[in-house]
């Protein structure tokens, strides 16, 4: 499962907004490479493939492809921002170390 906090929400919803896709739901990835092991990728997808995991949570719709998936069981999904910017925080408690950019972790070795 994957859980949005209401201001990432909202502000998924504006970015759908701006970008004129309000349609569009929200696709998660995980990629290999970044300052850790692994790194997030968000964007938006009209299509779905009949492989992708399909969530939901505060009314946004989430895509996440099987290989991914696999990293991102638990995730929270939060936004804020101080006063260097706004941006998209990752809590995954797969994650065994994160760097300090927020954006990249590893997990544990099977």
């Amino acid at each position: 499962m994957i859980v949005l906090s209401q201001s990432a929400a909202h502000e998924i919803r504006r970015l759908q907004e701006t970008c004129n896709t309000p349609d569009s739901q929200l696709r998660l990835s995980v990629k290999a490479g970044g300052c850790a092991e692994f790194y997030y990728i968000l964007g938006f997808a009209d299509a779905v493939t009949s492989s992708d995991r399909r969530y939901e949570s505060t009314g946004i719709k989430i895509i996440v492809d099987p290989e991914s998936d696999r990293y991102l069981s638990g995730l929270k999904l939060d936004y804020s921002q101080d006063l260097m910017g706004g941006g998209f925080r990752f809590h995954n408690p797969q994650a065994m170390k994160t760097c300090s950019c927020g954006n990249s972790f590893s997990v544990e070795s099977a």
